[in-house]
């Protein structure tokens, strides 16, 4: 059965923290319970977007916040991707599984 993992960029517009002004900034919640801004890679959501499809992400939904005041922009953009299978461990032979060979010489 195709098991699934998920995650979250959220786009924030806010008030510049150094000078008078906005800025954008971009946060990514990894299925692994993570968050990274990664607003230095990129200054639109197209940019991230196009950099978690090339991760194997698939956008699957897409929400604003509209209960923010002001100028303040939310935007959450939803992510998922098959997981990652990992093979069942292989098991060891048991003791006599496998015949030994005897050099006669």
């Amino acid at each position: 059965m195709l098991k699934w993992e998920y995650a979250l960029l959220v786009r924030r517009r806010q008030a510049a923290t150094t000078d008078v002004g906005w800025e954008v900034v971009f946060v990514w919640y990894g299925p692994d319970g993570s968050m990274v801004d990664v607003t230095p890679y990129g200054d639109t959501a197209l940019a991230h977007l196009n950099r978690a499809g090339d991760q194997g992400w698939e956008l699957v939904a897409m929400s604003e916040d509209p209960s923010l005041p002001g100028n303040n922009e939310l935007h959450r953009y939803h992510l998922k991707r098959p997981k990652a299978v990992t093979p069942p461990p292989r098991q060891r032979m048991r003791a006599g599984g496998r015949p030994r060979r005897t050099i006669s010489g």
